[in-house]
């Protein structure tokens, strides 16, 4: 915000923000960006060399690392390391949630037993009246 020629105070207006601040709105972000921005394009003698653009048209490097022989105890503890971190990832169900699941899983082995022998009794009944 500009102070104009007729304020008589000669004081700036208490709202503008100092010059390095972010821009508040996104149109000044946007006008912000363009000014930085060059403007030649990628033709252009003008135009700064960009990097990451020569980058973009090269496949990236294979690297040469040869793997450490490392002892089976340090390869030992870093799995088991690893184990310990994959577990504290877990989420684990609460009581509430095992005793369900624990119930439901119950039944439903109780329900498959039950119709399996069911099913068995029905055909060997079946195989004894055929063949007697």
């Amino acid at each position: 915000m500009v102070v104009s020629d007729s304020d008589t105070s000669g004081e700036k207006d208490t709202d503008q923000e100092p010059k390095a601040s972010r821009p508040a709105t996104a149109a000044e972000r946007r006008q912000r960006r363009a000014s930085a921005r060059p403007s030649g394009k990628s033709g252009d003698a003008k135009a700064p060399k960009d990097k990451s653009a020569d980058a973009k048209d090269r496949p990236t490097p294979k690297r040469d690392r040869k793997e450490k022989m490392s002892s089976p105890l340090s390869r030992l503890m870093r799995f088991a390391r690893e184990v310990w971190a994959e577990l504290r990832k877990v989420i684990w169900p609460t009581r509430k949630q095992m005793v369900t699941y624990t119930t439901v899983v119950m039944v439903f082995v109780i329900f498959m037993v039950a119709l399996v022998s069911g099913l068995d009794l029905l055909f060997a009944k079946g195989v004894f009246w055929l063949f007697g």
